[in-house]
């Protein structure tokens, strides 16, 4: 049955075109993911899919008495109790909308007033009356943000068992993977639908890539060629036509699609250089503003390389945990203490909100002095590009407003990061740039995410706390699906850490263990390459010898690297 049938819609922003002529269908059983980096549409595509807005031009056509529950970013949730929010449907049970609530970390607060929830609380609710609703089709923004990963996995297994059709837009490539069935990519105002999940859109975009790269090689090739066989033609052809060399002029001169974004994330900051003492915790116990029993006692001493994730279920304490290495709050027991060299920046899950009538370049610069060529160069760096860099924060996305907060924290070079749930509402393409770059970040890092994708590629440590378990700590396997399981934690005595007399501290080798696997990759990558031109290299004799020595040294590297790797996992492991 087709739940939906959209037919070359077409959005705008002032600047230039969100998404032109796209047409998609879902039908029952469809599970369509839409993903694009920030600012191409994917939430006014969203909108407009469910009939919240009317698309400038196109039509969206609903099947035939086709019911639709949504979950919308920015939808305020009805006056009222939080179960009077999720029940208001008709057709929709009591005890099933408290038990989605429950799950989702709201268990208790049935009988809260909607109007006194924070931002993340709103949003758990506001999950959980889409999920209620009685519905043929599902529509859901970033539904993992402020969720925990036992309410992720929940939800998986939920999307996994729904029978009607599913239109999803998160940056939890776990859940990507494993729930859909289709991919939307929406890339420069144009849309690509990849069959298959979140694996099969990586291997698509690759291909249209190298595609891309081939044609516009040829285009240029046999252009070049055109001309120059119009420029040196024989005497019986030189009454060629002018007009015909202006063309093929015109063809060499042709300049390829502008990228989305100009290259790779590359941002360079002066970090100080950290002491001896990073940030030591003691004995720390911690309440809520209501009084109500957080965690404790926590003791835990950070390392000058150190990638630590905290976790523990939804009110745990994690936040307030983080608040009070930030100095914005002090510890109902207990003490933290701060290395002298120690410099902090803290990128918050409810930061302020950004003024809209700012410019992006104003952010950066701050209230104390004008915006000057290196706030441009910065913001350059970030993927905001000279139209961004004065447009008003109110006409940015979601992600690119977190995108710019994040870039304030950065640009104040602190030497400790403090990051809550840092990879909300930014996309993927951004998401795994902040992951390379905090793998070579010199300083300290202390995270709290619910993204497991993005704790398993940045965090060495997990520390795990709560008001109903022990203190604990373990180290984070690459690969793993969950992360803070207490099935792969050791518990720790609730003493202060001592420093390792000899040897490397786990920090140091986590990151030189990254550093081999970056090598062995790249290596690996450089010998398929070389066999490839020996297997065409055919009788050249010459070329078999070259290529055949840069193989061997290639592959005597390779063996080194993987050597390397071994002897570093050894030394963490032992």
């Amino acid at each position: 049955m087709i739940l939906i049938d959209a037919v070359d819609v077409t959005m705008t922003r002032p600047d230039r075109p969100l998404f032109v002529d796209v047409s998609v269908t879902v039908s029952t059983g469809d599970r369509l993911g839409i993903v694009g980096i920030n600012g191409t549409g994917k939430s006014t595509l969203l909108r407009v899919l469910g009939g919240m807005i009317t698309p400038e031009s196109g039509q969206v056509v609903p099947g035939s008495g086709v019911r639709v529950s949504m979950l919308d970013q920015d939808a305020p949730l009805p006056k009222g109790t939080v179960r009077e929010a999720v029940t208001q449907v008709p057709g929709t049970e009591v005890w099933e909308a408290e038990s989605v609530l429950t799950r989702l970390g709201m268990g208790g607060h049935f009988d809260r007033d909607t109007a006194n929830l924070s931002g993340g609380e709103t949003k758990r609710v506001s999950l959980a009356k889409a999920l209620v609703e009685p519905s043929d089709l599902l529509i859901l923004d970033e539904p993992t943000n402020h969720l925990d990963v036992d309410g992720i996995e929940w939800l998986e297994q939920q999307l996994m068992a729904y029978r009607g059709g599913l239109i999803l837009v998160s940056h939890d490539r776990h859940l990507l993977d494993r729930v859909t069935t289709r991919m939307l990519e929406l890339d420069r105002g144009k849309a690509y639908v990849h069959e298959g999940g979140y694996a099969s859109y990586l291997d698509a975009v690759d291909d249209r890539q190298a595609a891309a790269e081939t044609a516009e090689s040829i285009r240029a090739n046999l252009a070049k060629r055109e001309l120059a066989w119009l420029r040196r033609g024989a005497p019986a052809r030189t009454s060629k036509p002018k007009a015909r060399i202006a063309t093929a002029t015109a063809l060499v001169n042709q300049k390829s699609e502008r990228q989305a974004r100009p290259a790779e994330l590359h941002l360079e900051f002066e970090t100080p250089r950290l002491g001896d003492v990073i940030i030591e915790i003691n004995d720390v116990s911690m309440n809520s503003p209501a009084g109500d029993y957080l965690f404790g006692p926590v003791t835990y001493l950070l390392d000058p390389r150190e990638r630590l994730a905290i976790t523990g279920a939804n009110g745990s304490g994690k936040t307030t945990l983080l608040n009070a290495m930030a100095k914005k709050l002090q510890p109902e027991s207990g003490e933290i203490v701060w290395g002298t060299t120690v410099k902090l920046g803290y990128y918050q899950q409810n930061a302020e909100e950004l003024d809209p009538k700012l410019r992006a370049r104003e952010v950066v610069a701050g209230p104390d002095r004008q915006p000057d060529w290196s706030d441009a160069r910065l913001l350059e760096a970030f993927w905001f590009d000279k139209d961004s860099q004065w447009a008003p924060v109110g006409l940015l996305s979601g992600g690119e407003r977190r995108r710019l907060q994040l870039l304030k924290v950065l640009a104040s070079k602190p030497n400790v990061l403090l990051l809550d749930e840092p990879t909300n509402d930014l996309d993927l393409e951004t998401l795994r740039a902040l992951e390379d770059f905090l793998e070579d970040w010199p300083g300290a890092v202390v995270l709290v995410s619910h993204d497991r994708a993005f704790v398993n590629r940045v965090a060495n440590r997990t520390l795990r706390i709560g008001p109903d378990a022990e203190q604990s700590t373990s180290a984070v396997q690459p690969g793993a699906s969950k992360v803070g399981g207490s099935s792969k934690q050791a518990s720790v005595p609730k003493q202060k850490k001592a420093k390792p007399k000899t040897g490397r501290s786990s920090s140091t080798l986590g990151h030189l263990i990254r550093e081999a696997e970056k090598d062995i990759a790249r290596l690996d990558r450089r010998k398929v390459k070389l066999n490839s031109q020996l297997a065409e290299a055919g009788s050249d004799h010459e070329l078999l010898m070259s290529v055949g020595a840069e193989l061997a040294e290639v592959e005597a590297e390779l063996g080194a690297a993987e050597e390397t790797w071994l002897e570093l996992s050894e030394e963490r492991e032992g």
